[in-house]
């Protein structure tokens, strides 16, 4: 269940925080999409590499190498992203 809650400050106005169940966003962040991020390079680099140690598809390992960059490139967007949040 998502919800907004809001905070004044004097320097900066009105500050709105997105809070999932009473949680801040930069714990959600830093608890569950980070680890899921790195999970998910993990679980497309072994299957890659499990697929040419079999001798299986280069095509297949090939396709499965391009997800695995573009997965590493959205963790580093996520890691980052989370480091940005954490420090506000």
């Amino acid at each position: 269940m998502l919800r907004h809650a809001c905070r004044a400050s004097g320097r900066d106005g009105l500050i709105q925080v997105l809070v999932l169940e009473g949680r801040p966003m930069s714990e959600f962040m830093s608890h569950y999409l980070v680890p899921a991020a790195i999970i998910a390079v993990a679980i497309v680099l072994m299957l890659g590499l499990i697929n040419m140690m079999r001798g299986g598809s280069p095509n297949r390992s090939q396709k499965l190498m391009r997800l695995r960059v573009l997965f590493q490139f959205i963790a580093i967007i996520i890691i980052m992203a989370t480091i940005w949040v954490m420090g506000r």
